[in-house]
């Protein structure tokens, strides 16, 4: 069977950051949860070097930067930093990146938005909204409380903003090295994710959206709860079609890769497969997004899990809902149940 090659290997590269490009350089970073690192890139920027994501708030991720600034960048400055979207282990060291060099921030509206916003909501407020939307499509009171008892945790994972971004908006030409990127901007993963095409490199900077070996979280949350985020990721992965198939993906989680078009074809296969199991459960009887949770995920959930795990089994139930396929109805507790049409 075809599958995707790796020309720098399927597993992510030490920390030392390997040239993956003329001008450009890996640098997986680690992460304190699953996948465990996440990808950030260095562009060389004339004098300096502009850097795509930041990583995740900790002291080690300090520190490695400050190996990076020394080795792998060559004591040359950060000219700017282009944010992906607004998940802590992109954002978390922008601030202090921005703060240390001096270096403008760029990112889509939506997402500075969004940020802005989840970053701002009290303790009190997040752990409000969270259970009201667990408690309504069907997780049980030990679930949810076990969740909600932790606060805002969001915002405890970046510790400071950037002071102001830059926008940056889709099909823009952003110069960097003598070379245009182009912003591509779709929705799934976050509303207002920006990836970066270099067509002369023949490069992609994919960030969350598109993944070699795992699918991204594509949920409903608090701050949408009617939203049906896989119809507009479903809408980006026929953009990236758009791309050139040998391009090298370069992707926020994993290696990079070349076989964008196959990935494609198998992210499309992975939700219709999902979207399958939904349809076929509720059309056994009326099912809570809850009720979903053994058939969609198989290993134990862990508190933080169940909050991705639920954030993407509304995800499907709001999908086909919206597509006519379920028929939602709440009880007179303001739980809601699915069922199947015919």
């Amino acid at each position: 069977m075809q599958d995707l090659d790796f020309p720098f290997g399927e597993t992510p590269a030490d920390e030392g950051g390997v040239r993956v490009a003329e001008g450009v350089h890996w640098l997986p970073f680690p992460l304190p949860f699953p996948p465990g690192h996440i990808n950030l890139w260095a562009l060389e920027d004339g004098d300096g070097w502009a850097l795509v994501d930041a990583g995740f708030a900790t002291g080690a991720n300090r520190t490695l930067w400050e190996r990076h600034f020394a080795e792998t960048l060559g004591g040359r400055p950060v000219t700017r930093i282009l944010l992906t979207h607004q998940h802590p282990d992109h954002v978390g060291l922008a601030a202090w990146l921005a703060e240390r060099f001096g270096a403008p921030v760029f990112m889509t509206a939506g997402e500075w938005e969004l940020l802005r916003r989840l970053h701002g909501l009290p303790d009190a407020e997040t752990t409000a909204v969270f259970t009201a939307l667990h408690r309504r499509h069907g997780l049980d009171a030990e679930r949810t409380e076990a969740f909600a008892g932790r606060g805002n945790g969001y915002r405890r994972a970046i510790p400071a903003l950037p002071a102001a971004v830059n926008v940056m908006a889709d099909g823009e030409a952003i110069r960097i090295g003598g070379r245009d990127w182009t912003v591509l901007v779709g929705g799934g993963h976050t509303p207002d994710h920006a990836g970066l095409h270099c067509a002369e490199a023949g490069l992609y900077i994919s960030g969350d959206q598109v993944l070699p070996r795992i699918s991204s979280n594509i949920g409903v949350w608090p701050v949408a709860p009617e939203a049906d985020p896989l119809s507009d990721y479903l809408r980006s992965l026929d953009d990236h079609q758009r791309l050139p198939a040998d391009t090298l993906v370069l992707p926020s989680h994993g290696a990079p890769f070349r076989g964008l078009h196959l990935r494609l074809d198998g992210l499309r296969a992975h939700y219709a497969r999902r979207l399958a199991i939904v349809e076929e459960a509720c059309g056994d009887g009326p099912r809570t997004a809850a009720d979903l949770l053994p058939l969609l995920f198989r290993q134990p959930l862990d508190p933080q899990s169940v909050m991705f795990a639920m954030a993407e089994a509304i995800g499907y139930v709001n999908h086909l809902a919206g597509r006519g396929v379920l028929e939602a109805r709440e009880n007179g507790e303001g739980q809601v149940s699915f069922t199947a049409w015919g």
